[in-house]
């Protein structure tokens, strides 16, 4: 399982994800990098309430404990 998480963040880095959070939040990014904690840095990061409420933040670490959803870009 910890294999799989690894091979779908390495080829989601530099590219456009949607992470869900504990709390509901859902948050909209560049992926730039991740650890064995799935601990995320996001670059452009923007909270996504709906498609006209966005809410821009910037760059971002996501502690990996609160990730609950990592989805990547369509290949």
């Amino acid at each position: 399982m910890a294999d799989m998480i690894e091979r779908v963040l390495e080829r989601s880095v530099g590219k456009t994800v949607l992470i869900k959070l504990r709390g509901g939040k859902t948050l909209r990014g560049t992926l730039e990098g991740f650890d064995q904690h799935v601990n995320l840095y996001m670059k452009d990061a923007e909270e996504v309430t709906d498609p006209m409420n966005v809410v821009e933040i910037g760059d971002i670490v996501l502690r990996g404990d609160n990730v609950i959803m990592v989805s990547p870009p369509p290949e």
